[in-house]
Protein backbone atom coordinates (compact mmCIF):
# COMPACT_ATOMS: atom_id res chain seq x y z
CA UNK A 1 0.00 0.00 0.00
CA UNK A 2 1.36 3.11 -1.17
CA UNK A 3 -0.53 5.60 2.07
CA UNK A 4 0.67 4.71 5.77
CA UNK A 5 -2.71 2.84 6.65
CA UNK A 6 -0.59 1.50 10.00
CA UNK A 7 -0.20 5.41 11.48
CA UNK A 8 -3.89 6.34 10.12
CA UNK A 9 -5.02 3.30 12.56
CA UNK A 10 -2.74 4.41 15.67
CA UNK A 11 -3.50 8.00 14.93
CA UNK A 12 -6.96 8.00 13.89
CA UNK A 13 -8.59 8.43 17.13
CA UNK A 14 -6.86 11.41 18.36
CA UNK A 15 -8.58 13.23 15.37
CA UNK A 16 -11.78 12.14 17.74
CA UNK A 17 -9.59 13.78 20.78
CA UNK A 18 -9.49 16.58 18.92
CA UNK A 19 -12.87 17.14 17.69
CA UNK A 20 -14.14 16.60 21.25
CA UNK A 21 -12.15 18.67 22.90
CA UNK A 22 -12.98 21.70 20.43
CA UNK A 23 -16.81 20.97 21.28
CA UNK A 24 -18.81 23.60 22.77
CA UNK A 25 -22.47 24.55 24.32
CA UNK A 26 -24.62 23.59 26.46
CA UNK A 27 -23.66 21.30 28.96
CA UNK A 28 -26.32 18.40 27.27
CA UNK A 29 -25.19 19.07 24.16
CA UNK A 30 -21.81 18.55 24.69
CA UNK A 31 -22.37 15.01 26.67
CA UNK A 32 -24.65 13.85 23.26
CA UNK A 33 -22.17 15.54 20.26
CA UNK A 34 -18.88 14.18 22.96
CA UNK A 35 -20.69 10.45 22.71
CA UNK A 36 -21.32 10.30 19.17
CA UNK A 37 -18.00 11.67 17.85
CA UNK A 38 -16.17 8.99 20.03
CA UNK A 39 -18.38 6.28 18.46
CA UNK A 40 -17.88 6.94 14.91
CA UNK A 41 -14.02 7.50 15.67
CA UNK A 42 -13.97 4.30 16.91
CA UNK A 43 -16.17 2.85 13.87
CA UNK A 44 -13.75 4.51 11.58
CA UNK A 45 -10.94 3.51 13.22
CA UNK A 46 -12.50 -0.33 13.13
CA UNK A 47 -13.06 -0.22 9.33
CA UNK A 48 -9.71 1.02 8.63
CA UNK A 49 -7.87 -1.56 10.62
CA UNK A 50 -9.93 -4.18 8.38
CA UNK A 51 -7.98 -2.85 5.42
CA UNK A 52 -4.93 -4.63 7.51
CA UNK A 53 -6.65 -8.20 7.41
CA UNK A 54 -7.63 -7.58 3.79
CA UNK A 55 -4.23 -6.76 2.04
CA UNK A 56 -2.20 -8.40 4.66
CA UNK A 57 0.03 -11.72 3.24
CA UNK A 58 -0.58 -14.34 6.28
CA UNK A 59 1.70 -16.94 4.31
CA UNK A 60 4.70 -14.29 5.35
CA UNK A 61 6.37 -14.33 8.59
CA UNK A 62 7.79 -10.46 7.98
CA UNK A 63 6.68 -7.75 9.08
CA UNK A 64 4.14 -6.19 7.33
CA UNK A 65 2.82 -2.05 6.05
CA UNK A 66 5.92 -1.36 7.64
CA UNK A 67 6.67 2.51 8.10
CA UNK A 68 10.29 3.84 9.28
CA UNK A 69 11.07 7.10 9.63
CA UNK A 70 14.29 8.82 11.95
CA UNK A 71 13.01 10.02 15.00
CA UNK A 72 15.12 10.55 18.05
CA UNK A 73 18.80 11.26 17.16
CA UNK A 74 19.03 9.17 14.25
CA UNK A 75 19.66 6.41 16.76
CA UNK A 76 15.93 5.95 17.38
CA UNK A 77 13.28 5.41 14.78
CA UNK A 78 9.64 5.54 14.31
CA UNK A 79 9.07 2.06 13.48
CA UNK A 80 5.45 0.88 13.09
CA UNK A 81 4.55 -2.38 11.67
CA UNK A 82 2.58 -5.59 12.07
CA UNK A 83 2.74 -9.63 11.21
CA UNK A 84 0.83 -12.71 12.52
CA UNK A 85 1.12 -12.64 16.29
CA UNK A 86 0.53 -8.24 16.19
CA UNK A 87 -2.06 -8.09 13.99
CA UNK A 88 -4.67 -9.96 15.69
CA UNK A 89 -4.06 -8.05 19.06
CA UNK A 90 -4.40 -4.67 17.15
CA UNK A 91 -8.17 -5.88 15.39
CA UNK A 92 -9.09 -6.61 18.76
CA UNK A 93 -8.42 -3.70 20.27
CA UNK A 94 -10.24 -1.59 17.02
CA UNK A 95 -13.11 -3.87 17.56
CA UNK A 96 -14.10 -3.48 21.15
CA UNK A 97 -13.22 -0.30 21.17
CA UNK A 98 -16.97 1.08 19.84
CA UNK A 99 -18.72 -1.66 22.17
CA UNK A 100 -16.81 0.03 25.33
CA UNK A 101 -18.04 3.42 23.96
CA UNK A 102 -21.72 2.03 23.66
CA UNK A 103 -21.74 0.67 26.87
CA UNK A 104 -20.98 3.84 28.50
CA UNK A 105 -23.73 5.12 26.51
CA UNK A 106 -26.13 5.51 29.90
CA UNK A 107 -23.95 5.09 32.68
CA UNK A 108 -21.36 7.35 32.86
CA UNK A 109 -23.02 10.74 32.91
CA UNK A 110 -20.22 12.82 34.76
CA UNK A 111 -17.44 14.60 33.07
CA UNK A 112 -18.50 12.39 29.60
CA UNK A 113 -16.14 14.56 27.18
CA UNK A 114 -13.22 13.97 29.63
CA UNK A 115 -14.40 10.39 29.72
CA UNK A 116 -14.16 9.46 25.94
CA UNK A 117 -11.14 11.37 25.32
CA UNK A 118 -9.70 9.35 27.92
CA UNK A 119 -10.74 6.07 25.85
CA UNK A 120 -9.70 7.20 22.56
CA UNK A 121 -6.31 8.64 24.05
CA UNK A 122 -6.06 4.93 25.47
CA UNK A 123 -6.73 3.07 22.05
CA UNK A 124 -3.98 4.76 20.32
CA UNK A 125 -1.32 3.94 22.78
CA UNK A 126 -2.86 0.25 22.59
CA UNK A 127 -2.46 0.14 19.11
CA UNK A 128 0.69 1.64 19.27
CA UNK A 129 2.07 -0.94 21.48
CA UNK A 130 0.94 -3.84 19.44
CA UNK A 131 2.60 -1.97 16.03
CA UNK A 132 5.78 -0.46 17.53
CA UNK A 133 9.07 -1.73 15.81
CA UNK A 134 11.41 0.01 18.06
CA UNK A 135 12.16 -0.35 21.99
CA UNK A 136 12.04 2.83 22.85
CA UNK A 137 8.47 3.84 20.79
CA UNK A 138 7.19 0.28 22.59
CA UNK A 139 8.04 1.51 26.07
CA UNK A 140 6.40 4.37 25.44
CA UNK A 141 3.20 3.56 24.24
CA UNK A 142 3.61 0.31 26.31
CA UNK A 143 3.88 2.89 29.49
CA UNK A 144 2.04 5.50 27.98
CA UNK A 145 -1.19 3.30 28.36
CA UNK A 146 -0.95 3.55 32.28
CA UNK A 147 -2.24 7.15 32.58
CA UNK A 148 -5.91 6.83 30.54
CA UNK A 149 -6.69 3.74 32.71
CA UNK A 150 -5.49 6.00 35.72
CA UNK A 151 -8.02 8.73 34.94
CA UNK A 152 -10.30 6.16 34.09
CA UNK A 153 -10.07 3.93 37.28
CA UNK A 154 -9.93 7.45 39.68
CA UNK A 155 -11.82 9.43 37.93
CA UNK A 156 -15.14 7.16 37.08
CA UNK A 157 -14.39 4.19 39.23
CA UNK A 158 -16.04 2.50 42.20
CA UNK A 159 -15.61 4.15 46.30
CA UNK A 160 -12.18 2.92 46.81
CA UNK A 161 -11.15 3.85 43.20
CA UNK A 162 -8.02 5.82 44.57
CA UNK A 163 -6.92 3.25 46.57
CA UNK A 164 -7.10 0.80 42.93
CA UNK A 165 -5.53 3.38 41.05
CA UNK A 166 -2.48 3.90 43.19
CA UNK A 167 -1.98 -0.26 43.44
CA UNK A 168 -2.38 -0.51 39.63
CA UNK A 169 -0.20 2.18 38.84
CA UNK A 170 2.62 1.53 41.16
CA UNK A 171 2.95 -2.06 40.18
CA UNK A 172 3.28 -1.82 37.17
CA UNK A 173 5.66 1.25 37.31
CA UNK A 174 7.56 -0.83 39.45
CA UNK A 175 8.00 -3.43 37.05
CA UNK A 176 8.31 -1.66 33.97
CA UNK A 177 11.90 0.81 35.55
CA UNK A 178 13.47 -2.17 35.52
CA UNK A 179 12.70 -3.14 31.50
CA UNK A 180 13.76 0.34 30.82
CA UNK A 181 17.09 -0.14 32.30
CA UNK A 182 17.16 -3.33 30.17
CA UNK A 183 16.61 -1.24 27.03
CA UNK A 184 19.52 0.87 27.90
CA UNK A 185 21.85 -2.39 27.99
CA UNK A 186 20.66 -3.64 24.96
CA UNK A 187 21.22 -0.60 23.10
CA UNK A 188 24.84 -0.29 24.28
CA UNK A 189 25.32 -3.88 23.23
CA UNK A 190 23.56 -4.28 19.96
CA UNK A 191 24.39 -0.33 18.89
CA UNK A 192 20.27 -0.58 18.09
CA UNK A 193 17.19 -0.22 19.16
CA UNK A 194 15.21 -1.87 16.20
CA UNK A 195 13.49 -4.83 17.54
CA UNK A 196 13.78 -6.57 14.27
CA UNK A 197 17.30 -6.34 14.23
CA UNK A 198 17.39 -7.55 18.01
CA UNK A 199 15.13 -10.21 17.10
CA UNK A 200 18.44 -11.74 15.14
CA UNK A 201 21.40 -10.48 17.39
CA UNK A 202 21.91 -12.87 19.84
CA UNK A 203 22.93 -11.71 23.27
CA UNK A 204 25.35 -13.54 25.23
CA UNK A 205 23.96 -16.22 27.48
CA UNK A 206 25.00 -14.65 30.85
CA UNK A 207 23.55 -10.70 29.63
CA UNK A 208 20.31 -12.75 28.27
CA UNK A 209 19.17 -14.43 31.62
CA UNK A 210 19.79 -10.85 33.44
CA UNK A 211 17.48 -9.30 30.50
CA UNK A 212 14.53 -11.67 30.67
CA UNK A 213 14.51 -11.21 34.07
CA UNK A 214 13.92 -7.23 33.68
CA UNK A 215 11.51 -7.83 31.20
CA UNK A 216 9.52 -10.26 32.63
CA UNK A 217 9.38 -7.97 35.63
CA UNK A 218 7.26 -5.79 33.79
CA UNK A 219 5.56 -8.39 31.82
CA UNK A 220 4.38 -10.45 34.69
CA UNK A 221 2.86 -7.56 36.60
CA UNK A 222 0.76 -6.87 33.18
CA UNK A 223 -0.85 -10.07 32.81
CA UNK A 224 -0.53 -10.35 35.61
CA UNK A 225 0.97 -13.54 36.92
CA UNK A 226 0.92 -15.06 40.45
CA UNK A 227 1.65 -13.56 42.90
CA UNK A 228 2.08 -10.28 41.28
CA UNK A 229 -1.57 -10.81 40.14
CA UNK A 230 -3.11 -9.08 43.18
CA UNK A 231 -3.61 -5.46 41.75
CA UNK A 232 -6.00 -6.66 39.10
CA UNK A 233 -9.36 -7.79 41.33
CA UNK A 234 -8.71 -4.36 43.03
CA UNK A 235 -8.47 -2.40 39.56
CA UNK A 236 -11.23 -4.61 38.01
CA UNK A 237 -13.80 -3.64 40.85
CA UNK A 238 -13.20 0.20 40.95
CA UNK A 239 -13.14 0.68 37.35
CA UNK A 240 -16.44 1.47 35.58
CA UNK A 241 -17.72 -1.54 32.96
CA UNK A 242 -16.17 -0.17 29.81
CA UNK A 243 -12.66 0.16 31.75
CA UNK A 244 -12.78 -3.81 33.19
CA UNK A 245 -13.90 -4.63 29.60
CA UNK A 246 -10.26 -2.91 28.16
CA UNK A 247 -8.34 -4.11 31.23
CA UNK A 248 -9.01 -7.48 30.59
CA UNK A 249 -9.49 -7.81 27.15
CA UNK A 250 -6.41 -5.78 25.86
CA UNK A 251 -4.04 -4.19 28.40
CA UNK A 252 -3.60 -7.83 29.94
CA UNK A 253 -2.74 -9.10 26.94
CA UNK A 254 0.47 -6.70 26.43
CA UNK A 255 2.89 -9.04 29.02
CA UNK A 256 1.46 -12.14 26.62
CA UNK A 257 2.48 -9.98 23.66
CA UNK A 258 5.66 -8.99 25.21
CA UNK A 259 6.92 -12.52 25.79
CA UNK A 260 6.16 -13.82 22.33
CA UNK A 261 7.88 -10.45 20.92
CA UNK A 262 11.21 -10.37 23.32
CA UNK A 263 11.84 -12.91 25.37
CA UNK A 264 11.26 -15.92 23.27
CA UNK A 265 13.23 -14.58 20.26
CA UNK A 266 15.67 -12.22 21.99
CA UNK A 267 16.38 -14.21 25.03
CA UNK A 268 16.10 -17.88 23.94
CA UNK A 269 18.62 -19.32 26.28
CA UNK A 270 17.16 -17.69 29.24
CA UNK A 271 13.80 -18.47 28.51
CA UNK A 272 14.45 -22.22 27.93
CA UNK A 273 16.26 -22.38 31.22
CA UNK A 274 13.39 -20.55 33.12
CA UNK A 275 10.54 -22.23 31.33
CA UNK A 276 10.33 -24.57 34.22
CA UNK A 277 9.76 -21.43 37.06
CA UNK A 278 7.27 -20.07 34.06
CA UNK A 279 5.25 -23.94 34.35
CA UNK A 280 5.83 -23.48 38.28
CA UNK A 281 4.28 -19.62 38.36
CA UNK A 282 1.10 -20.64 35.52
CA UNK A 283 0.46 -23.98 37.15
CA UNK A 284 -0.09 -21.76 41.01
CA UNK A 285 -2.14 -19.09 38.80
CA UNK A 286 -4.53 -21.80 37.29
CA UNK A 287 -5.07 -23.58 40.71
CA UNK A 288 -4.68 -21.11 43.05
CA UNK A 289 -6.73 -18.28 41.69
CA UNK A 290 -9.71 -20.90 40.76
CA UNK A 291 -10.07 -21.59 44.93
CA UNK A 292 -10.32 -18.18 45.57
CA UNK A 293 -12.53 -17.32 42.88
CA UNK A 294 -14.97 -19.91 44.42
CA UNK A 295 -15.63 -17.96 47.57
CA UNK A 296 -15.49 -14.33 46.29
CA UNK A 297 -19.17 -12.81 46.95
CA UNK A 298 -18.28 -10.28 44.17
CA UNK A 299 -18.88 -10.55 40.72
CA UNK A 300 -16.14 -8.44 39.27
CA UNK A 301 -13.71 -10.25 41.63
CA UNK A 302 -14.91 -13.99 40.34
CA UNK A 303 -14.32 -12.76 36.87
CA UNK A 304 -11.13 -10.88 37.42
CA UNK A 305 -9.37 -13.96 39.26
CA UNK A 306 -10.80 -16.52 36.71
CA UNK A 307 -8.52 -13.46 34.12
CA UNK A 308 -5.59 -14.86 36.28
CA UNK A 309 -6.25 -18.30 35.84
CA UNK A 310 -6.50 -18.06 31.92
CA UNK A 311 -3.41 -15.83 31.73
CA UNK A 312 -1.64 -19.23 33.22
CA UNK A 313 -2.44 -20.91 29.97
CA UNK A 314 -1.01 -19.17 28.21
CA UNK A 315 2.46 -18.26 29.97
CA UNK A 316 2.38 -22.16 29.88
CA UNK A 317 1.83 -22.12 26.28
CA UNK A 318 3.72 -19.63 25.58
CA UNK A 319 6.87 -21.15 27.41
CA UNK A 320 6.59 -24.93 26.00
CA UNK A 321 8.03 -23.35 22.92
CA UNK A 322 5.88 -25.79 20.45
CA UNK A 323 3.81 -24.72 17.90
CA UNK A 324 0.58 -25.76 19.34
CA UNK A 325 1.63 -24.36 22.54
CA UNK A 326 2.44 -20.88 20.80
CA UNK A 327 -0.39 -20.77 18.66
CA UNK A 328 -2.45 -21.54 21.22
CA UNK A 329 -1.42 -18.82 23.84
CA UNK A 330 -2.24 -16.25 20.72
CA UNK A 331 -5.49 -18.29 20.57
CA UNK A 332 -6.52 -18.05 24.16
CA UNK A 333 -5.74 -14.27 24.21
CA UNK A 334 -8.08 -13.42 21.11
CA UNK A 335 -10.70 -15.74 23.34
CA UNK A 336 -10.84 -14.45 26.72
CA UNK A 337 -10.28 -10.48 25.00
CA UNK A 338 -14.15 -11.68 24.07
CA UNK A 339 -15.06 -13.86 26.78
CA UNK A 340 -14.01 -11.64 29.32
CA UNK A 341 -15.09 -8.66 28.06
CA UNK A 342 -18.19 -10.03 27.41
CA UNK A 343 -18.76 -11.36 30.83
CA UNK A 344 -17.79 -8.00 32.30
CA UNK A 345 -20.54 -5.97 30.51
CA UNK A 346 -23.37 -8.95 31.40
CA UNK A 347 -21.55 -7.19 35.06
CA UNK A 348 -22.62 -4.13 34.06
CA UNK A 349 -25.72 -4.92 32.40
CA UNK A 350 -27.17 -5.99 35.94
CA UNK A 351 -25.34 -3.47 38.00
CA UNK A 352 -26.91 -0.74 35.95
CA UNK A 353 -30.20 -1.87 37.35
CA UNK A 354 -29.49 -2.32 40.40
CA UNK A 355 -26.12 -1.01 41.47
CA UNK A 356 -24.78 -3.62 42.92
CA UNK A 357 -22.56 -6.22 42.53
CA UNK A 358 -22.70 -8.52 45.43
CA UNK A 359 -23.52 -12.33 44.12
CA UNK A 360 -26.12 -12.41 47.09
CA UNK A 361 -28.14 -9.57 45.87
CA UNK A 362 -29.45 -11.56 42.67
CA UNK A 363 -31.39 -14.95 42.01
CA UNK A 364 -33.88 -16.40 39.67
CA UNK A 365 -32.93 -13.96 36.81
CA UNK A 366 -33.95 -16.58 34.89
CA UNK A 367 -37.87 -15.51 35.18
CA UNK A 368 -37.42 -11.76 34.49
CA UNK A 369 -34.30 -11.61 31.72
CA UNK A 370 -34.24 -14.76 29.60
CA UNK A 371 -32.18 -13.03 27.16
CA UNK A 372 -29.49 -12.10 29.19
CA UNK A 373 -29.94 -15.35 30.99
CA UNK A 374 -29.06 -17.03 27.85
CA UNK A 375 -26.15 -14.23 26.78
CA UNK A 376 -24.57 -14.58 30.19
CA UNK A 377 -25.14 -18.65 29.68
CA UNK A 378 -23.20 -18.71 26.50
CA UNK A 379 -20.23 -16.98 27.88
CA UNK A 380 -19.85 -18.52 30.95
CA UNK A 381 -19.52 -21.64 29.24
CA UNK A 382 -17.00 -19.76 27.00
CA UNK A 383 -14.89 -18.76 30.07
CA UNK A 384 -15.40 -22.82 31.23
CA UNK A 385 -13.74 -23.97 28.08
CA UNK A 386 -17.02 -25.87 26.84
CA UNK A 387 -16.24 -27.30 23.06
CA UNK A 388 -18.29 -25.62 20.40
CA UNK A 389 -16.73 -22.18 22.18
CA UNK A 390 -13.90 -20.04 21.59
CA UNK A 391 -12.47 -20.92 25.27
CA UNK A 392 -11.75 -24.43 24.17
CA UNK A 393 -9.75 -24.50 21.17
CA UNK A 394 -6.69 -21.82 23.04
CA UNK A 395 -6.86 -24.09 26.53
CA UNK A 396 -6.91 -27.71 24.33
CA UNK A 397 -4.24 -25.98 22.23
CA UNK A 398 -1.95 -25.04 25.15
CA UNK A 399 -2.51 -28.20 27.03
CA UNK A 400 -1.35 -30.41 23.89
CA UNK A 401 1.63 -28.18 23.56
CA UNK A 402 2.78 -27.99 27.05
CA UNK A 403 1.98 -31.51 27.08
CA UNK A 404 4.76 -32.77 24.92
CA UNK A 405 7.30 -30.78 26.56
CA UNK A 406 5.92 -31.39 30.36
CA UNK A 407 3.47 -33.76 31.56
CA UNK A 408 3.05 -33.26 34.99
CA UNK A 409 2.62 -29.30 34.22
CA UNK A 410 -0.69 -30.05 31.78
CA UNK A 411 -1.64 -32.44 33.71
CA UNK A 412 -2.03 -30.44 36.89
CA UNK A 413 -3.16 -27.61 34.78
CA UNK A 414 -6.37 -29.70 33.67
CA UNK A 415 -7.40 -29.71 37.89
CA UNK A 416 -7.92 -25.50 36.98
CA UNK A 417 -10.20 -26.83 34.07
CA UNK A 418 -12.50 -28.53 36.47
CA UNK A 419 -12.02 -25.88 39.30
CA UNK A 420 -13.02 -23.37 36.42
CA UNK A 421 -16.09 -25.32 35.93
CA UNK A 422 -16.98 -25.13 39.18
CA UNK A 423 -17.12 -21.53 40.10
CA UNK A 424 -18.32 -20.54 36.95
CA UNK A 425 -21.14 -22.81 37.05
CA UNK A 426 -21.89 -21.38 40.59
CA UNK A 427 -21.74 -17.91 39.69
CA UNK A 428 -24.84 -18.77 36.92
CA UNK A 429 -26.68 -20.69 39.43
CA UNK A 430 -26.69 -18.18 42.09
CA UNK A 431 -27.46 -15.01 39.87
CA UNK A 432 -29.81 -16.52 37.83
CA UNK A 433 -31.55 -19.41 38.94
CA UNK A 434 -33.06 -20.15 42.32
CA UNK A 435 -36.33 -18.35 43.34
CA UNK A 436 -37.06 -14.91 41.94
CA UNK A 437 -37.81 -13.82 45.76
CA UNK A 438 -36.22 -10.44 46.11
CA UNK A 439 -38.85 -7.55 45.93
CA UNK A 440 -35.52 -5.16 44.24
CA UNK A 441 -35.40 -7.95 41.31
CA UNK A 442 -39.25 -7.81 40.60
CA UNK A 443 -38.58 -5.39 38.57
CA UNK A 444 -35.36 -6.12 36.94
CA UNK A 445 -36.19 -5.49 33.15
CA UNK A 446 -34.81 -7.72 30.17
CA UNK A 447 -32.04 -6.44 27.45
CA UNK A 448 -32.43 -3.51 25.94
CA UNK A 449 -31.88 -2.91 22.08
CA UNK A 450 -28.85 -1.09 22.75
CA UNK A 451 -27.31 -3.98 25.10
CA UNK A 452 -28.40 -6.35 22.24
CA UNK A 453 -26.55 -4.20 19.92
CA UNK A 454 -23.17 -4.56 21.96
CA UNK A 455 -23.45 -7.96 22.93
CA UNK A 456 -24.27 -9.82 19.44
CA UNK A 457 -21.06 -9.52 17.70
CA UNK A 458 -19.48 -10.98 20.99
CA UNK A 459 -21.92 -14.04 20.63
CA UNK A 460 -20.95 -14.19 17.01
CA UNK A 461 -17.63 -14.36 17.36
CA UNK A 462 -17.14 -17.04 20.49
CA UNK A 463 -19.15 -19.46 18.54
CA UNK A 464 -17.45 -18.71 15.28
CA UNK A 465 -14.27 -19.21 16.86
CA UNK A 466 -15.28 -21.81 18.69
CA UNK A 467 -16.37 -24.00 15.49
CA UNK A 468 -14.16 -22.41 12.50
CA UNK A 469 -10.70 -20.87 14.58
CA UNK A 470 -8.96 -21.03 11.28
CA UNK A 471 -8.69 -17.23 10.99
CA UNK A 472 -7.07 -16.60 13.84
CA UNK A 473 -4.53 -19.25 13.47
CA UNK A 474 -3.70 -19.12 9.87
CA UNK A 475 -3.31 -15.25 10.51
CA UNK A 476 -0.04 -15.95 13.06
CA UNK A 477 0.75 -19.50 11.67
CA UNK A 478 3.88 -18.34 10.02
CA UNK A 479 4.70 -15.34 12.28
CA UNK A 480 4.37 -18.56 15.08
CA UNK A 481 6.45 -20.74 12.66
CA UNK A 482 9.45 -18.11 12.16
CA UNK A 483 9.42 -17.52 15.91
CA UNK A 484 9.95 -21.06 16.57
CA UNK A 485 12.59 -20.78 14.14
CA UNK A 486 14.50 -18.16 15.89
CA UNK A 487 14.23 -19.38 19.14
CA UNK A 488 15.24 -22.80 18.00
CA UNK A 489 18.54 -21.36 16.40
CA UNK A 490 19.33 -19.19 19.56
CA UNK A 491 19.20 -22.28 21.44
CA UNK A 492 21.29 -24.30 18.78
CA UNK A 493 24.26 -21.27 18.39
CA UNK A 494 24.11 -19.13 20.92
CA UNK A 495 27.41 -16.53 21.46
CA UNK A 496 29.20 -16.78 24.20
CA UNK A 497 30.71 -13.92 26.40
CA UNK A 498 34.34 -14.19 24.84
CA UNK A 499 32.58 -14.16 21.42
CA UNK A 500 30.97 -11.15 21.97
CA UNK A 501 31.76 -7.54 20.50
CA UNK A 502 33.17 -5.12 22.71
CA UNK A 503 30.22 -2.82 23.07
CA UNK A 504 30.68 0.39 21.44
CA UNK A 505 28.90 3.16 22.06
CA UNK A 506 27.52 5.39 18.69
CA UNK A 507 28.97 8.57 17.40
CA UNK A 508 27.41 11.75 18.70
CA UNK A 509 29.68 14.43 17.17
CA UNK A 510 31.47 14.48 20.81
CA UNK A 511 34.49 13.78 20.85
CA UNK A 512 35.23 11.50 23.82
Amino acid sequence: MTWPILSVTTFLPIVGVVFIALLQGDEESVKRNARWVALWTTIVTFAVSLLLVWYFDPASPEFQFVEKRPWLGGAINFHLGVDGISLPFVILTTALMPICILASWTSVQRLVKEYMIAFLVLETLMVGTFSALDLVLFYLFFEGGLIPMFLIIGVWGGVRRVYATFKFFLYTLAGSVLMLLAIMAMYWDAGTTDIPTLMHHGFAAGMQKWLWVAFFASFAVKMPMWPVHTWLPDAHVEAPTAGSVILAAILLKMGGYGFLRFSLPMFPIASHDFAPFIFTLSVIAIIYTALVALVQEDMKKLIAYSSVAHMGFVTMGIFAGTMQGIAGGIFQMISHGIVSGALFLCVGVVYDRLHTREIAAYGGLVNRMPFYAAVFMLFTMANVGLPGTSGFVGEFLALIGTFKVNTWVAFLAMVGVILSAAYALWLYRKIVFGALDKPTLVHMGDLDRRELFIFAPLVVLTLLFGFYPKPVLDMSQSSVASLIDIYQRGLAGPKTADAMPVPTMPRTGVQQ
